[in-house]
Parts: C-alpha cells; structure tokens; sequence
C-alpha cells in the first residue's frame, strides 16, 4: 500500500495522505505504476461515459480533459521534451540529451502536444460507439513501459533514475505481462501494447544509448496514443 501510494502521488494529482519516503521507497514505487494506471484509466472513462450521455465530443473532450488533470500533464511534458531535443539535435545525441534538459518548451515541443491532444480527443470519441470501458485499460498497459524501460536500459544520470533501474525485478515485470495479456483476452487491441513498449525501447537504446524522466513520460504518452488507435481499428467487445 505504501509503495502504492507514493506512485500515486507522484504519478497523479489525487490527494494521498502524506508520506515519510526515502530514494529507495521513491524508486521501489514503480512496481505500481501500472496500479496507478488503472485508477487513472477508470477515472478517464467514467469522465467519458458521464460526457457521452450529453453528446459524443462533450464525452471525448471530458476524458480528455481528465486524463490531463489527473496526470497533471506529467508526461505531456516529458514529449515536448524529447520532441524538442529532437527537432534541436540534427543527429547529435550530446545536444539531445541537453536540449531535453531545458527547462523552457520550444516551438518542436509545442507542436507535439497540440498534435498529441488533437489525437488523443479525435481517438477518444472514434471510440465512443465502441464502448468506453477499454479505455480504462490503456493507461494500465502504458504504464508497464517504464518498468521494462528502467530494468533493461542505463539511466542518463545517475540518482533517482539509477535507483529505480534496480528496484524493477524480474517477477514484477511477468506479473504485470500476465496481467496484460489477461486483459487482451477482453480487448484484444491490449496486445499491441507489447510490440509498443518493445520497439520505443528499442528506439530510446539506439537514439539516447538509455532514459530518463523525460523518455519515461514521453514513452507512456506514444504507447497511450497508439493504444488509442490501435483500438480504433480492431474495436472493442
């Protein structure tokens, strides 16, 4: 429950009571993350379903709007960075990984979260006669990423990021799997989910050699996006 609740906190912007943790606690925390996932993923469709009963883009722009509130536009943020490194570096890694570091969001950074949003509320009410309650699912699955990310991939630098690197064991990344592939026998688009996680792991080791924060956040909201459509064009029960 700990571990549970310091996810939440940092993941989300929901009230949880307030903690004593150290790095460590921090960093055991991500075996949650998927948990955590799935409040917000609920929250999101009931947003969603509540929206829909007054019209179909009032539902999608509802969940939308929580799916940011609760997050706390966390990982949106973490994709105008690494959008903006990107449009910044011309190939050069040591200026991607520095430009990511800014703090301030360039014009790259602000294309990519309007492009995101744009995609996520035309994909959020794509999947409103198909029904609502997978949507629940996605944050769930998109939040496995990090766990596999942060075991298999050398952090940037060190502090936190290390720590988390080592706090993700074998088991908790079969049984979060498991899991997953459970909720594909309900809604097979979940399984799309493996080959998203997978290949921007592969990206992140070729492009930035490992992760950090922002690559975290950043992978949740592709995997999210594409969990989006990949939903879209399977449909849902």
């Amino acid at each position: 429950m700990r571990g549970f609740l310091l996810a939440l906190g940092f993941l989300t912007r929901l009230p949880v009571p307030a903690l004593v943790a150290t790095d460590a606690d921090f960093a055991t925390a991500i075996r949650c993350y998927p948990l955590v996932g799935l409040v917000i993923g609920m929250l999101v469709a009931g947003a969603g379903w509540l929206g829909m009963q007054v019209e179909p883009w009032v539902g999608a722009l509802a969940a939308l709007a929580t799916w940011v509130g609760v997050t706390g536009a966390l990982h949106l943020d973490g994709l105008a960075d690494l959008a903006d490194g990107l449009g910044a570096a011309h190939g050069d890694r040591d200026r991607l990984i520095a430009v990511m570091a800014d703090p301030h969001v360039g014009s790259f950074g602000v294309v990519a979260l309007v492009m995101q949003l744009l995609a996520k509320l035309v994909l959020l009410h794509a999947l409103l006669p198909l029904g609502w309650w997978p949507v629940a699912l996605i944050p769930f699955a998109s939040r496995i990423g990090p766990l596999l990310w942060a075991r298999l991939l050398p952090p940037l630098k060190p502090g936190l990021g290390a720590r988390v690197a080592t706090a993700v064991r074998r088991r908790d990344l079969i049984g979060w799997a498991l899991l997953l592939l459970a909720g594909a026998v309900a809604a097979p688009f979940l399984l799309a989910a493996f080959a998203l996680i997978a290949g921007y792991l592969g990206w992140l080791r070729a492009r930035l050699g490992g992760v950090n924060g922002d690559a975290h956040g950043a992978g949740i909201e592709i995997v999210e996006m594409g969990l989006l459509l990949a939903a879209v064009i399977v449909g849902t029960p």
